[in-house]
């Protein structure tokens, strides 16, 4: 079976998906990234997808904090979508997968759009470290804030983007006392796609 089509056949089910939930979610990009350091150990925090396609699901941070030290040292992860509001009982859409960096363009193109405070914020934020005072913090967006007076800022060398490369998209479709619908998009050891419909 030629795996490309159920590939994008599971892209353009996400992309429908994620159209509809931006009508009717507070933030439809919001999503649970997990991941696991070097012993397996996981954590989860939220994080904004800013594009997706065919190659992967893609969001930015700092690349020294601790979620970048993960990836690092793991370089697999999970994406976990929860729209509450769509359907009977809403839809859920899991990732998973091994990470790359975007490339320097593409995240330099990304970090130009963004506001300038927030340009800001990443050179000031040690992400993840332990911090003194607020203040302390504030004190480093006021010497950005000068260092970068009158002139665009530069990407931090540790500020990217990551993209997930999907070996599985599966699609939960919330349903009254709990007979939901899961349809699974999984990658095989050989590269070939399958589609499969999953007890609830």
């Amino acid at each position: 079976m030629n795996s490309e089509p159920l590939l994008v056949e599971a892209i353009d089910t996400f992309s429908s998906l994620f159209a509809r939930a931006r009508e009717c979610e507070a933030d439809a990009t919001g999503m649970t990234l997990a991941t696991a350091d070097a012993e397996g150990r996981p954590a989860a925090r939220i994080v904004l997808l800013k594009d997706f396609d065919a190659r992967g699901f893609v969001f930015y941070s700092h690349t020294d904090g601790r979620k970048g030290m993960e990836l690092a040292a793991n370089p697999q992860a999970a994406l976990l979508f929860w729209w509450p509001h769509l359907g009977e009982a809403g839809v859920e859409v899991r990732i998973e997968g091994a990470v790359e960096p975007v490339g320097a363009d593409e995240a330099d193109a990304y970090f130009a759009s963004r506001p300038r405070m927030s340009q800001i914020g990443a050179w000031a934020s040690r992400q993840s470290r332990p911090l003194d005072a607020r203040s302390t913090f504030e004190q480093r967006i006021a010497q950005f804030e000068r260092e970068f007076a009158d002139r665009d800022v530069p990407r931090p060398e540790t500020w990217s983007g990551t993209r997930v490369l999907p070996r599985a998209i599966e699609f939960w479709y919330g349903a009254k006392f709990r007979l939901h619908e899961r349809w699974l998009y999984a990658r095989d050891a050989d590269g070939r796609w399958s589609k499969r419909m999953l007890y609830p």
